[in-house]
């Protein structure tokens, strides 16, 4: 294999000019968006540089608590910026969401980087962190996704819920439709995903390791591992999440409680109403 090509910070400012492109679209059609993409893409590139320092820091260092509280920030800022987008009040969601990651993340590494790739280290830096961080991302996005389905399906479908309950006599049937409509919209991206995976789309890192010098053979393998990881991941995350949010939300007679329901913007405007 061929030595790895760098890019100089002069090639890397000349690529962003691609982004005119882009803007240019968006100010031909008056679309008003240009100010959030130029505000977000100079956050994202001071946030990968100081996360670049970082990393070479403690890939050196390579400390097992340090390396463990640096995925447990990963965690939090998962879980607070979740709770935000779904617009549920903190106080409320914070540990369950926050044991819900920690729980996919456990299972995962331990798997993954334990029993899958064997590594003496299992906390090794230059596997631990990049393999937790992909799990937790993509476990974010589909979350965001499951749980405000399955606020806005008790939030709208509230006669659905008590018709299905007083018939039941079982608030764990009572929810399943809305469960399953909840993980529904949180996989089915992620599953038609994996079905064009090599067909339609080269996934990152897989081109990542390709384009660091590693076998197509060896790259591939590891995107597999990487996508079961991450859909196992996922389904933990957004199942767990469900199973607590409905000891929060439901009281033991599975009515649910007003207060906290009102936490979620959603239905506080519907209330409003």
């Amino acid at each position: 294999m061929n030595a790895i090509v760098d890019i100089n910070l002069k090639e890397l400012a000349l690529g962003a000019f691609l982004l005119l492109i882009p803007i240019g679209f968006l100010y031909t059609y008056r679309i008003k968006m240009v100010k959030d993409v130029l505000i977000n893409v100079a956050r994202m590139v001071v946030q990968l540089s100081l996360v670049a320092l970082y990393l070479e820091f403690i890939f050196d260092l390579n400390s097992a608590l340090i390396n463990s509280l640096w995925v447990l920030v990963m965690i939090l800022v998962g879980v607070l910026t979740a709770i935000n987008r779904i617009g549920l009040k903190i106080k409320f969601f914070i540990f369950p969401f926050f044991i819900a990651g920690l729980t996919s993340v456990l299972i995962i590494d331990t798997f993954c980087l334990g029993l899958i790739l064997k590594l003496d280290y299992i906390f090794d830096a230059r596997y631990f962190i990049p393999i937790t961080g992909m799990v937790l991302g993509n476990a974010l996005n589909h979350n965001i996704v499951g749980l405000k389905t399955y606020f806005k399906s008790h939030t709208e479908k509230q006669d659905l819920y008590r018709f299905l309950l007083s018939n039941s006599g079982n608030q764990k049937t009572a929810v399943r439709p809305f469960i399953e409509e909840a993980v529904k919209m949180a996989l089915n991206p992620m599953i038609a995903n994996m079905s064009v995976i090599g067909l339609v789309t080269l996934p990152g890192m897989m081109t990542g390791q390709i384009l660091g010098g590693s076998p197509p053979a060896v790259a591939i393998k590891y995107q597999v591992m990487i996508m079961i990881a991450i859909f196992v991941g996922c389904t933990i995350n957004i199942f767990v999440s469900i199973v607590f949010t409905n000891k929060i939300i439901f009281d033991a007679y599975g009515n649910m409680k007003e207060a906290t329901i009102k936490t979620t913007r959603f239905l506080q405007k519907k209330i409003q109403r």
